[in-house]
């Protein structure tokens, strides 16, 4: 099972309350898992940290000692003049997306609901369709729908899920946008989602997200730039991959420099292909 992410649980903080009387009523709310996490919005990167031994009890004291040393503690027994969020830990089985469309006229179209692995927090393989029943990528789609229904969105918007135990989905982020998730879609649909963006905000009608082979996409890291240029002859003698750069001038670790898309017979075959494709790189 992959690890526990913050996701589920999102509450504000109360203006006129201190955060310790916030987290002391957020503890007691929790069920277990009992993990817990405090985003402060104004700078959250030195104020986020996440309960990483759930067989130690959660509490205002431990969450105060945890603070310690970031932007966050002096705020910690005041009164909270901005907004804070307290986010519960869930369980989840994987993670999917569905990259999706909505036209001005309210037409709508998506890709289906796509299986995505993470590495160091960052988005690692992509395979479409997602293997996953049929009923969850039914629902995972008309989540997307009704998402983009609501907020009345023109273009492409990317809805990010995980799939937890009992296949509950829930959604852990929007990105409204084309998306890092939608890349095989340049090479396995007949619409891109990139045509699909222009077709959107342009007024024109919306394109055939029809997919017509299975795919997988991995992206290219600039870490594989660590031994020198990577041996691309090699990665392009998998016949059914393509290889898409970015044109970015520096490799740096974790930057997204490009990526690989394999089309096959099946979603498996296809993340086989593209993995051993990205393995060939290095020289």
């Amino acid at each position: 099972m992959a690890e526990p992410f913050a996701a589920g649980f999102v509450r504000g903080i109360n203006a006129n309350r201190t955060l310790k009387d916030e987290l002391t009523a957020a503890v007691q709310r929790q069920s277990a898992p009992r993990r817990i996490s405090v985003t402060h919005l104004v700078n959250p990167r030195q104020a986020f940290f996440r309960w990483k031994h759930p067989e130690i009890q959660p509490s205002p004291e431990r969450a105060q000692v945890m603070l310690a040393g970031t932007g966050f503690h002096d705020a910690f027994g005041r009164t909270i003049s901005t907004e804070e969020f307290v986010e519960q830990f869930v369980e989840f089985e994987c993670e999917l997306s569905v990259v999706a469309a909505r036209g001005t006229d309210g037409s709508f179209a998506h890709y289906g609901a796509v299986w995505n692995t993470h590495r160091n927090h960052i988005l690692d393989v992509t395979v479409s369709p997602a293997p996953l029943p049929e009923p969850v990528r039914r629902e995972a789609a008309e989540l997307a729908r009704a998402i983009l229904e609501t907020l009345d969105v023109v273009g492409v918007l990317c809805v990010e899920m995980f799939l937890a135990p009992g296949g509950k989905l829930l959604v852990n982020e929007l990105a409204p946008r084309p998306h890092n998730s939608g890349h095989f879609t340049f090479d396995a649909c007949v619409t891109s989602q990139f045509e699909q963006q222009l077709r959107a905000v342009c007024g024109l009608p919306l394109g055939s997200t029809e997919q017509t082979r299975p795919a997988a996409m991995a992206n290219l890291l600039g870490d594989l730039w660590s031994r020198g240029e990577p041996d691309w002859e090699s990665a392009l003698r998998f016949p059914e991959v393509k290889l898409h750069l970015y044109g970015k001038a520096e490799a740096r670790p974790g930057r997204k420099m490009g990526h690989l898309t394999a089309l096959a017979e099946t979603g498996a075959k296809a993340r086989e292909t593209v993995l051993a494709a990205r393995d060939a790189l290095i020289r």
